[in-house]
């Protein structure tokens, strides 16, 4: 399978395209799901998560921006993980969290500011970067790491319309 089979981008134009990936997304991983979420202040990764934990059966309002507690933990169809790692130090900082144990629980964690915690993230993971494209568009640019997230890519092209880069 060549490198560009583990890749996809989406563009949203709007919130409501944010939404619906975030919906596509929900549908498509599987339990212990690991996101790492990039992108600059104001991106819209804790929008993109508050539509993922709602396609979960969170509720969108209790979903918030983790900064000053650094992990939120909502219960839905499945669980919903929430790391922020914006105010930490270091990778230490990371690990005190304990997140080796969310890593391995059911359900979904989704890391923003993933960039920081790198050398923490499991080997097999999903990586989105937001791109801000204009003042509502957003490109979110997903990398499977890993065997697992491949199925992943596969579910978000058909979701999408667009064709398997090996069909």
């Amino acid at each position: 399978m060549s490198a560009a089979s583990h890749r996809f981008r989406y563009e949203a134009h709007d919130e409501q395209g944010t939404a619906r990936f975030g919906e596509a997304l929900a549908a498509a991983l599987p339990d212990r799901a690991v996101i790492a979420l990039n992108g600059p202040l104001g991106a819209g990764k804790t929008r993109l998560v508050q539509s993922l934990a709602a396609a979960l059966g969170v509720d969108r309002r209790a979903v918030v921006s983790p900064t000053f507690v650094l992990v939120q933990e909502y219960q839905g169809r499945r669980p919903v993980y929430h790391f922020d790692a914006y105010r930490l130090s270091d990778e230490e900082e990371f690990w005190a969290l304990g997140p080796e144990e969310y890593f391995a629980a059911s359900g979904v964690c989704v890391i923003e500011w993933a960039e920081r915690v790198v050398g923490c993230l499991p080997a097999e993971r999903l990586e989105i970067s937001i791109d801000v494209a204009g003042p509502t568009d957003r490109r979110f640019s997903c990398q499977a790491f890993g065997s697992l997230y491949g199925p992943v890519i596969e579910r978000l092209r058909l979701w999408s319309g667009e064709a398997s880069p090996h069909s």
